[in-house]
């Protein structure tokens, strides 16, 4: 019923730039949080940046003022431009949805996309 589609994952020299996309289709209405976490091999995974839909933001220290997440609401899409982009940003990049029901949270996945930042 619910589904998120990524792209925009690659290979980048350092210091370089990528956008990523993330596009909810199916039943999701009124998205309360869209959002973008990450996750290197042996490495939990970790929060890099999320939105609400009033536009208020939040960032992992380390990516803050080299990222920037942003949210199209009449198309359900949330993007994530990376620039000045570190070998240490290599990880899988996963989109996140988060819908609040009264007292419950329900949380939409995306399939991940990889970004590897190599020389």
């Amino acid at each position: 019923q619910v589904q998120l589609v990524e792209s925009g994952g690659g290979l980048v020299q350092p210091g370089g730039s990528l956008r990523l996309s993330c596009a909810a289709s199916g039943s999701i209405s009124s998205p309360d949080i869209m959002g973008w976490y990450r996750q290197a091999p042996g490495k939990q995974r970790e929060l890099v940046a999320a939105i609400t839909s009033g536009d208020r933001t939040n960032y992992q220290d380390s990516v803050k003022g080299r990222f920037i997440i942003s949210r199209d609401n009449a198309k359900n899409t949330v993007y994530l431009q990376m620039n000045g982009l570190k070998p240490e940003d290599t990880a899988a990049y996963y989109c996140n949805l988060v819908k609040l029901v009264g007292p419950l949270k329900y949380n939409y996945w995306g399939q991940g996309t990889q970004v590897t930042v190599s020389s």
